[in-house]
């Protein structure tokens, strides 16, 4: 699943350095001075405004009825939830789903792809980069970017997003070949999610003929 490993890991090595010198102290900072339910308010409004792509792919992948648990949790947490600042959706056990156009795709048959690593952005897969292209019709932050070249609720999702992975920064670190377990962990998330938590087990009898 990796045949561009050498271009990906010269981009992997320019995304270290980057994060290195510029998110991860940002990130940090982030974490220092904001409160803690200020941080949590930031991560469920940035989760509720998701609601339009799952929407959208749920639909697309026949899932109807979880499509209309996820409006009805986008409702209750945009007006009781103070526009998505608060999750009392959770409180009452309604299930979060995360879908994209990622995902439909896979779910038409575009299962393994392969893996490719963003400058900034970092890992994904070429499907998962095709299906990034509708994003910007669809997300409300690549909606900003797109029509009003308003770039800060982005950079505040980035911020936020980076800010939540510290905690894994010394796992990275320690690990043999850092690329492989961040590519690997990439990998197997994603199917996880193609799956909805339930992926086939591995044919291991094939891979030894």
């Amino acid at each position: 699943a990796d045949p561009w490993e050498s271009y990906n890991r010269k981009v992997h090595a320019f995304n270290t350095t980057v994060d290195r010198c510029c998110l991860r102290p940002v990130a940090r900072g982030y974490n220092t001075i904001t409160p803690g339910p200020v941080k949590d308010g930031v991560a469920n409004f940035f989760r509720n405004i998701d609601w339009p792509v799952t929407f959208l792919n749920q639909l697309l992948q026949g899932k109807i009825r979880e499509s209309g648990v996820s409006t009805g949790r986008f409702v209750l947490n945009t007006t009781f939830g103070v526009l998505g600042l608060f999750d009392p959706a959770s409180g009452l056990d309604i299930p979060q789903y995360d879908e994209d156009f990622g995902q439909t795709l896979a779910a038409y048959g575009w299962e393994d792809s392969r893996y490719f690593v963003f400058p900034i952005l970092g890992p994904s897969t070429l499907r998962d980069t095709l299906g990034q292209g509708f994003y910007g019709y669809f997300h409300p932050v690549s909606y900003m970017i797109r029509e009003h070249d308003d770039y800060r609720p982005l950079i505040v999702d980035v911020v936020q997003v980076r800010a939540s992975f510290l905690p894994r920064d010394a796992e990275l670190e320690d690990a043999y070949d850092p690329y492989v377990l961040l590519r690997d962990v990439y990998l197997q998330n994603r199917r996880f999610e193609i799956y909805d938590g339930a992926p086939p087990l591995e044919d291991y009898e094939s891979l030894l003929e």
